[in-house]
């Protein structure tokens, strides 16, 4: 089970309150330095303006084109050593919803693969070594050596 923390807010729809949540300066410095690495080809130079962020990034992280981290809370986001982000993945720490926001710090493990396209919620923990198909949409945990897919993502097999 995923785990995030719900922040109750008093409009009618929480993304009305972002400027509350967040400092603009800082979302906007997050969007400029994520946008600049979904087209950069050099790897080590990601890590390090990612790092930047706040982000959590381990050794020999490889992220592909086009990934989009979360740009109000990349803080939340930890990218264990040797894992694999494929082309035009998705990574979340948050959920603006209509009376409330989440936010939950999202784990991928040690020599973990994200297939290209796919999305990952707040609060998601992909064990070491797990695999997650192309296109799969990731609500849940994913255990260590695990290999999930689909949309939500299910257990394809265990390694």
């Amino acid at each position: 089970m995923r785990r995030y923390e719900r922040h109750a807010t008093s409009a009618g729809n929480s993304l009305l309150e972002w400027r509350r949540v967040k400092s603009p300066f800082v979302v906007v410095f997050n969007f400029l330095v994520i946008s600049l690495v979904k087209i950069l080809p050099s790897l080590s130079l990601k890590r390090l303006l990612l790092r930047r962020t706040g982000m959590k990034v381990g050794k020999g992280v490889a992220v592909g084109l086009d990934v989009q981290f979360d740009i109000f809370f990349p803080e939340l986001i930890e990218l264990g050593e040797n894992c694999v982000l494929g082309y035009g993945a998705t990574i979340l720490a948050h959920e603006y919803l209509i009376k409330e926001y989440r936010t939950g710090r999202t784990r991928i493990g040690r020599s973990a693969v994200i297939g290209v396209n796919s999305t990952l919620l707040c609060g998601v923990d992909v064990g070491d070594g797990a695999i997650v198909a192309a296109g799969a949409l990731v609500a849940d945990n994913v255990p260590a050596g695990a290999a999930v897919g689909g949309v939500p993502a299910r257990a394809m097999r265990v390694r």
